[in-house]
C-alpha cells in the first residue's frame, strides 16, 4: 500500500482490518521483551499529577455533569477550583 493511501486511511479514522492485516499481525508476546516493557508501562504525566479521591455527590450534581459528556470529572474539578477562587480566605 502506498504512503498516500495509508495517510488517507488514517485521516478517515481507524480503518477496519483486512484478512491480510490479521495474517501479518504479531502477538504482543512475540515482541522483544524490551519493547514489551516499554509498551506495558505508562510514561511520565505531562500535566501535574492529580490525587485520586472518593467522594459522595448528590445524584443531581452527578447527572448534570455527566450530561455534559466526556470529561465531566474534569469539569467538576474546574468548578471546585472556581469556587475556591471566589471563596478564598487569607
Amino acid at each position: 500500500m502506498k504512503a498516500a493511501d495509508l495517510h488517507q486511511e488514517f485521516e478517515n479514522g481507524n480503518p477496519e482490518w483486512t484478512t491480510e492485516d490479521f495474517a501479518s499481525a504479531h502477538s504482543f508476546t512475540s515482541l522483544p521483551s524490551t519493547l514489551q516493557a516499554k509498551l506495558s508501562t505508562r510514561g511520565p504525566q505531562k500535566a501535574p499529577v492529580k490525587e485520586r479521591v472518593t467522594m459522595r455527590l448528590s445524584p443531581e450534581v452527578v447527572a448534570r455533569f455527566r450530561a455534559t459528556g466526556p470529561g465531566w470529572q474534569t469539569r467538576i474539578d474546574a468548578a471546585l477550583k472556581e469556587w475556591l477562587e471566589i471563596h478564598h480566605r487569607v
